[in-house]
């Protein structure tokens, strides 16, 4: 009779601040499958015939649609297989599928391998964050996860301006051949460095049996789910910027050639309140902060809308206002994933698995909307930023049964 293998984790120690600018590289990769290339979109409009404009929006939307999908699985492989393994699979395979990606020549085609990457791509996000709840709870957590981001916030800034430089050696395809590079280099330190930081007692078997009560209990946590549809709200208005962001710079402030530092402006923006996130959370809690950013980005939503309405020709108030608004989610986007995340230690890897599923399914409609509606102005994309803010606040509220910025302990898993 032989006994079933028991899982042992490799004995390797890899210091805290490695392991944060690895996670960060790991879910910069995901992000470079969507910066880098928009400077390419009036390219691949003309190259691939794609009619009307806004449809070339797909490229960054079939993308988040794969991610949303994909992380429904990658979250429960990494709670019975362990993160390592699962993260170097999921890299592979974006990196073979990226490269495929740049040879397409058919619009569909393209789309269907977009698909397919962004599913590859869920992994990124859903075992980086498991490897942090693996290591840190709380408001240590979300402290870890805003520098986290603060690192990965780096590639937003310049990947645009690497798209720029790319189509100055090579057309729009050569963008793909090199995201794939970028995550051959990526998989390596994986490879070498990234210790397995799950414990054997939390290995969940995959099972109907198990991923029906592991979903049960996502679901059915008042905060988690609250917390969780504000943080998709929220994300989907960096999703509408993604895939509008360049015909506004372009069609309606006609300065397509300087997208690139515009893009770079907003993403500081993003990166300073990222640091100053980790700086402050652990003093007033996640749930104050983040609270209280909401309610900025509401206010300065609207200031957007007027903007949009009454000065529509003004670069620097557009640009201002924008900073100032994509700012705050450095207070909401960590903080949301740390508090909805706060509950399922046990099951990281399946909470965080759904979680993002069901984040990227409200973002992706969010930003679709968000996208679409782009009809030559601003003010669509305004609106639309003010409108997602004032939701998104609501589904605190009820989150938090009406009482908000307090500063409660840890929560148990409990009914809606």
């Amino acid at each position: 009779m032989t006994s079933t293998p028991q899982y042992v984790a490799p004995q390797r120690q890899v210091g805290s601040k490695e392991l944060m600018a690895l996670m960060a590289l790991v879910m910069a990769l995901g992000a470079l499958g969507t910066d880098m290339m928009l400077p390419a979109f009036p390219e691949m409009v003309r190259d691939l015939a794609i009619a009307p404009f806004n449809h070339v929006q797909y490229v960054i939307m079939i993308y988040a649609l794969g991610q949303g999908i994909g992380s429904l699985f990658f979250g429960s492989l990494a709670d019975r297989f362990g993160r390592r393994p699962v993260l170097i699979c999921a890299i592979a395979t974006y990196a073979i599928m990226t490269l495929i990606c740049g040879y397409s020549a058919d619009f569909e085609i393209l789309l269907a391998l977009r698909f397919f990457t962004g599913f590859s791509a869920a992994a990124l996000g859903v075992v980086a964050i498991s490897v942090v709840r693996d290591r840190y709870t709380g408001d240590e957590m979300a402290q870890r996860l805003s520098m986290i981001f603060l690192i990965f916030m780096i590639v937003p800034i310049i990947a645009p301006s690497l798209g720029q430089l790319v189509l100055k050696l090579a057309d729009w395809r050569g963008i793909f051949s090199a995201i794939a590079a970028i995550s051959i280099l990526c998989i390596t330190w994986v490879v070498v460095r990234l210790p397995e930081t799950l414990k054997a007692e939390h290995i969940i078997a995959i099972t109907p049996a198990e991923l029906k009560r592991t979903s049960k209990a996502v679901v059915t946590h008042r905060s988690a789910v609250g917390y969780l549809l504000a943080g998709g709200i929220i994300q989907g208005t960096i999703l509408g910027f993604l895939t509008s962001s360049q015909q506004i710079i372009d069609q309606v402030f006609h300065d397509k050639d300087n997208f690139g530092l515009y893009f770079a402006i907003v993403s500081v923006g993003i990166a300073c309140s990222n640091l100053g996130n980790s700086q402050i959370v652990t003093r007033f809690g996640a749930r104050r902060v983040l609270q209280t950013a909401m309610i900025v980005f509401i206010f300065v939503g609207a200031g957007q809308l007027l903007a949009s309405i009454y000065a529509p020709a003004s670069l620097p108030l557009f640009i201002g206002l924008l900073t100032a608004n994509l700012s705050m989610l450095g207070f909401i986007g960590t903080n949301c994933g740390a508090i909805a995340m706060q509950p399922f230690g046990a099951m990281a890897g399946a909470a965080s698995s759904f979680q993002t599923f069901a984040r990227m399914m409200v973002a992706s409609a969010v930003g679709g909307l968000i996208g679409q509606s782009f009809n030559g102005t601003a003010t669509p994309f305004a609106f639309g930023f003010m409108l997602s803010g004032i939701a998104a606040f609501f589904c605190v509220i009820w989150a938090e049964r009406g009482k908000l910025f307090t500063r409660p302990g840890t929560t148990k898993i409990g009914p809606v």
